[in-house]
């Protein structure tokens, strides 16, 4: 008894012990003179909590804490007794927590160490210690957790975030023009020892982001203070433990949505309305002057959204669904010039769209007379996709497409020779089966045809090759919560191939009997969160002359592509019906809820005559969004790519816009 009681009060006594002393902050504010090279202060807390340096400066800090067992509310006050150009740094030291045995988290930025983004990205590979900016990421939060011991501990900020400012650089010291509410976050090793960083203005280092695989020197922004003035930051460092990264991102998800609480985009378009605008992409993008036919989607300009002679069957063209939308919608609207059009899409691919050993001919460029020889296992599962989809909705209503039929399983065998013994499939391959990338980070994406093979067909060696994949699945990426290189021009970390497996997970569930779909559920959900990790939670400030600030663009629910591509787009497709889902069959409202937030918000970009958004045509909806200091080339912050594919664009919100569409395929109910 006397051993157990020891016991009891060691364990209670390291647990006091642990949450008393593990935050050890430090403070630091610099002042910029203009013309002359910033200079840096500490700064200590005196017996009110108030920040002094040593020698007198001209700014009073006035900090106020609230602590609760598992928070501590950090409230500073900075005032100008001079005119004052400043930044100000806090560093909180997780004491007995070694860096080295540390995971990060940075929603829709970071995961894990970024070890799978290259070193001309932010990674690990260049450093152990970053911050950025607060607007790359999907929640303004930073999060540290301990592989050892499953402790962790975040912060974020609190502050109304309404104002943001044009800077001269991007990189050194810069003294902003206006007002911003941007500040920065991230982790820092001190000496082994880990640590969270915050503060305001934005700095970013040891390097900043500007551009697809393109590092600058580190940025220090500052802010103007008149005498007299004063700005109020707030954040709020949580502390808490989980038994894994997994539930980890979980628990940071749920917290974050609580603390935000995203509301619906108010005066959205009803899916009437959106269908009847996004039709116009069908009208007007439609090209027959080449053996293949089809919607022009890809490598088009923003401004004049002039057809090109590229086409593509998935990844961005998605040329065959948007084909099946346009059959649907043309048919439902008795506009029999879509429905022609469709079908003579599906009659070009059925002739002309399939390589000697029966792959899909994935992009073919007709201007420069080239095709890639290179296949994906993401562009034909997306292809086959389409096709089982257009063949379950011509059967229905009562037509036969028995050539269809052969060319999809002639493609779905190609499928199982290419399947690994571990369920994998190779990210990249050629027509002679030689496989050039092996990674399986897109192993979901097949998965979804492979399910509705089976139900079509009733062929049990698609339904086995799915399962197979689900193996894979929650070995190599759910339990491991790795998910890497779904999207096909990057190597990193990505919001696609969680997005991908949860739904790869719904249409497994929705294919199988009752004693198996529960696993399927639960890993679903599992994925789920980390895909929903990508998605903002609150809507970036702009500052006036960047596009999107103007029209007024609120980013809550649109999601953050990946480590490389640091922008938001509307990549959703069925994801928010698996929300509603997952909802509905673990009792998870808040994912109902933020699904209603995406579906309304994800609308608000929509071109439409008066209200064109920089778009040059009705219903060809933007696609790279750049909503931080980030671009692909063009443009920056506030507008878009000068180039862009409203090919995917089109064809996600069609499919975020019919979520009956599954579970008919699949004959049940919602």
């Amino acid at each position: 008894m006397e051993r157990r009681l020891f016991a009891v009060i060691l364990f209670l006594l390291s647990w006091v012990l642990v949450n008393a002393q593990v935050i050890e902050p430090e403070y630091k504010i610099t002042l910029k003179s203009p013309g002359n090279p910033a200079d840096s202060y500490t700064l200590l807390e005196d017996a009110s909590g108030n920040l002094k340096a040593s020698q007198n400066l001209p700014v009073e800090i006035r900090q106020q804490k609230t602590e609760t067992a598992s928070t501590i509310r950090i409230t500073v006050d900075i005032t100008a007794k001079d005119l004052v150009y400043y930044n100000f740094e806090e560093v909180c030291k997780l004491a007995g927590i070694s860096h080295d045995d540390c995971q990060f988290f940075m929603p829709g930025f970071w995961y894990h160490r970024n070890i799978r983004s290259p070193k001309e990205a932010p990674s690990f590979a260049t450093s152990d210690s970053w911050q950025v900016r607060e607007d790359r990421l999907s929640t303004p939060l930073t999060g540290i957790y301990s592989d050892k011991t499953g402790d962790f501990c975040t912060v974020v900020r609190l502050d109304e975030f309404k104002g943001e400012s044009l800077a001269t650089h991007s990189a050194g010291e810069v003294i902003l023009t206006d007002k911003t509410s941007l500040g920065f976050t991230g982790f820092r090793n001190v000496g082994g020892t880990t640590a969270l960083v915050f503060g305001f203005p934005y700095s970013e280092a040891p390097k900043t982001y500007i551009r697809k695989l393109t590092l600058a020197p580190a940025v220090q922004a500052f802010e103007k203070l008149e005498k007299g003035e004063s700005r109020q930051l707030v954040w709020e460092i949580r502390k808490g433990k989980a038994q894994d990264y997994s539930a980890f991102v979980a628990d940071v998800w749920n917290y974050s949505y609580d603390t935000f609480k995203p509301q619906v985009y108010a005066g959205a378009m009803s899916t009437a309305e959106a269908k009847k605008v996004l039709s116009n992409f069908f009208i007007e993008s439609y090209v027959d002057k080449y053996p293949l036919k089809y919607f022009s989607g890809v490598h088009m300009r923003t401004d004049d959204c002039k057809s090109t002679g590229s086409v593509e069957v998935g990844f961005v063209g998605r040329v065959l669904l948007n084909a099946f939308n346009a059959l649907e919608y043309g048919e439902q609207t008795n506009n029999t010039g879509l429905v022609n059009k469709a079908n003579s899409i599906f009659d070009s691919y059925l002739q002309h769209g399939f390589t000697p050993n029966g792959f899909f001919r994935e992009f073919v460029d007709y201007t420069h007379n080239n095709e890639t020889d290179i296949y994906s296992i993401r562009r034909q599962s997306e292809g086959a996709f389409a096709i089982l989809n257009y063949l379950d909705y011509e059967k229905k209503q009562g037509r036969k497409h028995p050539e269809w039929e052969a060319k999809v399983k002639a493609l779905l065998d190609n499928f199982l020779k290419l399947q690994g013994q571990d369920g994998s499939f190779p990210r990249k391959f050629n027509d002679n089966f030689n496989v050039t990338d092996a990674s399986g980070g897109s192993t979901p994406s097949a998965t979804l045809p492979l399910t509705m093979a089976y139900t079509y067909f009733k062929n049990k060696q698609y339904m086995e090759s799915a399962k197979q994949t689900a193996v894979y699945l929650e070995k190599e990426l759910i339990s491991k919560a790795d998910y890497f290189s779904s999207t096909l021009d990057a190597n990193c970390e990505d919001k696609e191939a969680s997005l991908y497996a949860s739904t790869a997970l719904y249409y497994l569930a929705m294919a199988s009997p009752d004693k198996e779909k529960a696993r399927y559920i639960d890993l679903s959900k599992k994925a789920a969160y980390f895909a929903l990790s990508w998605y903002y939670m609150w809507d970036v400030p702009f500052a006036q002359g960047q596009m999107l600030g103007d029209v007024g663009f609120e980013s809550r629910g649109w999601g953050n592509v990946s480590v490389e591509n640091n922008h938001v787009d509307v990549f959703i497709f069925e994801f928010a019906t698996v929300l509603d889902w997952l909802a509905k069959e673990r009792n998870e409202p808040r994912f109902a809820e933020f699904s209603s937030v995406i579906k309304t918000s994800m609308l608000q970009l929509m071109p439409v005559k008066g209200h064109m958004f920089d778009i040059g045509k009705a219903g060809y909806y933007p696609e790279v969004v750049q909503h931080t200091n980030w671009d692909y080339g063009k443009n920056g912050k506030g507008f878009y790519n000068d180039i862009f594919a409203p090919g995917w664009t089109v064809a996600s919100l069609w499919q975020m816009l019919s979520p009956d569409r599954v579970s008919n395929y699949f004959n049940q109910k919602k």
